[in-house]
């Protein structure tokens, strides 16, 4: 206030609040389930095709299962239904069920030639929205071992992808074509009960169950996208000082400091900048000699710098677990590995060293893209959006949570990896099957927030959570880990007059 004397602020002291609220110890512990072999463990000589025999192998038992109880007693037109072991063994006009893997005919996916161009400095296709043809000639195959097997029927190509395993029932055409009238799939595997690890860890070591305290929320946030201009800095603060509790008062940050853990969902810098054409290339050098084509003067850290900055200032009050995304400098294929340590070096001091394990509790945790693991007892599963995007290419008038949902109905969280996303080349266990149904699934990079509880048939319950794109939407997702009740904060400047 200003006063008539002239005195500015003049009045009684500034006292300190009555209670200063604080956040518990958030309950972490990360599974390793996609990280990748070290070294010279780690090589691509691996056909790609096995990836799908391999996952046929492991989905096969659930898909049979599931088919043989629906099907067992099936008649139509006074025949039984019966089980063929083998696609190539389905027989004309017989009715009959067989398990195999979806492969999508499709003119538009891209292909092999695509990248042996670009390789070449021709210019590529542009990136497609979609690969569902308008001329309706896209074809869809069951394949297994033995060979594949076309299959027709109402809605199919609307509802299947490349990837997913299933089984089909219907009867072969003279066309060769097999005229499927009913699907099955694996659905939801095994639920783990909540603290189900930590539990039995402790039966084993004959320790005695600790007292748990009520959970804490989780923040979820994705696609910050930094540049490192100036113009990124006033709503980035913001968000820093809301989940630090210094935007708000008393009330709101006793709110706040519920919030145990930060989850940043992959992009959170801006997209590097595209790979130059020959002649751009050429005349960029202008005449001066680069060796190996890199040219330094072209290198901006200045993104880098400041999400180092962002979670050096934040990890003091938050604990972080930050998987990598499309626009981030990490592998391109799936399962994409943690960002360098090299990246943080004000944030380093806050994570666990190489030598120690990597469950960080109370600081920075750089983990994969898929992630996986255990967030007060929960199993919490999280992409940083790619394999939704993907898929989301395949079918039309599907929205994301459908996605996401039948993912984990078909228990395989990247069913086009690797046919049209890049994925490592698995030989002896593929880690995008879902051995254990999560509790709550994430993606991030989405279009806008939505939510959604699904059910599986051995009373499985999931909280799907699409997380949007902070850059555009300026919302973050807090997941109740208690209640699984979801919250939407939004973090923005209120323009006048709004």
């Amino acid at each position: 206030m200003v006063l008539t004397d002239g005195d500015v602020l003049r009045g009684e002291p500034f006292e300190d609040p009555a209670y200063l609220p604080s956040r518990n110890a958030s309950a972490y512990r990360p599974l390793h389930t996609f990280e990748l072999p070290k070294g010279v463990e780690k090589h691509y000589q691996q056909q790609y095709a096995d990836m799908y025999f391999l996952r046929l192998a492991q989905l096969k038992k659930f898909v049979r299962q599931n088919a043989k109880d629906a099907w067992e007693d099936f008649e139509l037109g006074e025949e039984k239904a019966k089980y063929v072991e083998r696609v190539l063994d389905v027989r004309q006009g017989e009715l009959c069920w067989v398990v195999g893997t979806v492969y999508m005919e499709m003119n538009l996916k891209p292909n092999v030639l695509d990248d042996i161009s670009k390789e070449h400095w021709i210019a590529a296709p542009p990136p497609r929205e979609t690969y569902v043809s308008t001329s309706g000639r896209d074809d869809m195959m069951l394949e297994d071992e033995s060979g594949r097997l076309r299959v027709t029927g109402d809605s199919l190509n609307t509802h299947y992808v490349t990837g997913c395993v299933l089984a089909a029932l219907g009867t072969e055409q003279a066309d060769g074509s097999f005229q499927v009238i009913a699907t099955q799939y694996a659905d939801l595997p095994r639920q783990p009960q909540r603290w189900e690890r930590e539990d039995s860890e402790l039966t084993v070591a004959k320790k005695p169950k600790p007292k748990r305290e009520k959970a804490g929320k989780v923040a979820i946030v994705s696609g910050l996208e930094m540049t490192g201009k100036e113009d990124d800095d006033l709503t980035l603060d913001l968000l820093l000082e809301y989940l630090t509790g210094e935007a708000t008062g008393p009330p709101d940050q006793s709110s706040v400091a519920k919030i145990t853990r930060l989850i940043i969902a992959g992009n959170s810098l801006s997209h590097a900048s595209p790979i130059l054409s020959r002649e751009d290339f050429t005349a960029k050098k202008g005449g001066l000699k680069k060796h190996y084509g890199y040219d330094s003067t072209s290198y901006n850290a200045s993104p880098a710098e400041k999400l180092d900055s962002f979670l050096s200032e934040l990890l003091p009050t938050v604990p972080v677990t930050i998987l990598p995304g499309t626009s981030d400098p990490a592998n391109v294929a799936l399962p994409q590995q943690p960002l360098h340590p090299a990246l943080f070096p004000l944030s380093r001091p806050y994570a666990n060293p190489p030598a120690q394990s990597n469950e960080t509790l109370s600081g920075l945790d750089s983990v994969t893209n898929p992630w996986e693991g255990d967030i007060e007892g929960w199993r919490v599963l999280g992409t940083s959006g790619q394999t939704v995007d993907d898929l989301l290419k395949y079918v039309d008038g599907v929205e994301p949570l459908e996605v996401m949902e039948m993912m984990l109905r078909w228990r395989c969280i990247a069913p086009t990896a690797p046919d049209t996303l890049w994925c490592y080349p698995f030989q002896d266990d593929d880690p995008l099957v879902v051995q254990d149904c999560p509790h709550v699934y994430f993606a991030g990079s989405m279009r806008k927030f939505e939510k959604r509880v699904i059910d599986g048939p051995a009373g499985q319950r999931v909280l799907l959570v699409c997380v949007p794109r902070f850059r555009e939407s300026r919302q973050v997702v807090l997941v109740d880990m208690e209640s699984m009740d979801v919250e939407l904060v939004e973090v923005g400047v209120v323009q006048p007059g709004s």
